[in-house]
């Protein structure tokens, strides 16, 4: 194998392709990178049977090969090369790099016991990548951290012939976000994706323009699969089902609050500084304001003018989950809406949704579950 490449182009396709291997394998040959070089084309592959990425680049190839090497290794030499063009050759069990004055010489891995890559299923539909990204940021941080169980751990995408949306929760919240994509097809399909894989496959495609999105939802585990501009990632699917939490978002309330969403972030990181073991703040909603109390060994208190529509009332919230959800609204203002509960001393939900958005269609709900009160 032979062959030239632009060095900057060796070194995004790289890059983009190692970003989606965790960052310790237990078997070494699956932390290699597949190399293959023909007709003028160069792709990079990676598989560690969970997710494979691949990208295609353009090469000046004189001798068509294949080959295995490290994966982080050719990944930190092409961060660092001279601004020069990159010339590979097979030697053996060795492969030769050069690039300007720089050489190197690089053990290979055994190419014939590397897995055979997944195959794409069949386009489902379109999406933007900036709307794919945006979606997924929003989304996926309310999907638990824990391991177990593994449904929390994923986000749903649900897709139909006119939309698609993503829902994720953790137990303490739920978040869910619903956009217009072009489909495929007819059908309605689901997807539970890992939320960990799906966050690096947002920020990896943001800037990519249209993606295609492969979903392939069988009586086995399943896949999707993403691509745009000759790169394409699948992820293996999360075999549990997700619990039915869309019912959880109340339909309406006559009992919310509109505040400006910089203010009570601001706010809300400044009070909970003296936190201690509690990890929840009083926030008492009035007429013409917001409360803020923490009372720990150290006490704060501060408060944000509001608009409140309804009867005051009392929770306590945890102030990164809160941030969180106040974050992922892309407005001026929030409108907090409280749910009702028989329990007076278990508050029910409550739900943080954008207010006077230039953006009429947001459709993005993040509902949180107050602590109890003390």
């Amino acid at each position: 194998m032979k062959f030239q490449v632009n060095k900057d182009v060796l070194s995004e396709a790289v890059s983009f392709a190692v970003r989606m291997l965790p960052q310790k394998n237990r078997q070494q040959i699956l932390s290699g990178i597949l190399i293959e070089a023909d007709a003028n084309a160069l792709r990079l592959s990676v598989f560690d049977y969970e997710v494979s990425a691949q990208a295609e680049v353009v090469a000046k190839v004189e001798e068509s090969g294949r080959i295995l090497i490290s994966s982080k290794l050719l990944s930190d030499i092409s961060n660092r090369l001279p601004n020069a063009p990159v010339e590979f050759e097979s030697d053996g069990t060795k492969l030769l790099l050069s690039c300007g004055s720089s050489k190197f010489t690089l053990p290979t891995m055994d190419v014939e016991a590397y897995p055979t890559l997944p195959e794409l299923p069949a386009i489902s539909g379109t999406i933007s990548g900036d709307s794919f990204a945006e979606t997924v940021a929003q989304v996926g941080m309310a999907a638990s951290k824990e391991e177990l169980p593994a449904w929390m751990t994923g986000v749903m995408i649900e897709a139909t012939p006119k939309t698609i949306s993503f829902i994720a929760t953790d137990r303490y919240r739920v978040a869910l976000k619903e956009i217009e994509w072009q489909s495929n097809t007819d059908a309605e399909i689901g997807a539970l994706v890992p939320a960990k894989t799906l966050q690096e496959i947002a920020k990896t495609f943001a800037n990519q323009g249209e993606i295609s999105i492969a979903i392939k939802a069988d009586d086995e585990r399943g896949m999707i699969a993403f691509k745009a501009n000759n790169r394409s990632v699948t992820s293996q699917l999360i075999k549990e089902q997700m619990r039915p939490v869309r019912g959880y978002f109340p339909q309406d309330s006559q009992n919310y609050v509109v505040v400006s969403t910089q203010d009570l972030i601001d706010s809300t990181r400044r009070v909970a500084l003296v936190l201690d073991k509690q990890p929840a703040l009083k926030y008492s909603f009035e007429e013409t304001q917001v409360v803020l109390e923490a009372n720990e060994s150290a006490q704060a208190s501060e408060s944000v003018g509001s608009e409140l529509t309804g009867k005051d009332i009392v929770v306590m919230l945890k102030p990164q989950f809160l941030i969180d959800g106040l974050s992922a609204c892309h407005s001026e203002f929030v409108k907090i809406a409280f749910t009702n509960n028989d329990n007076p001393h278990k508050p029910g939900p409550v739900l943080i949704t954008s207010h006077g958005a230039k953006d009429k269609t947001d459709s993005y709900r993040y509902l949180l579950q107050p602590n109890l009160l003390r």
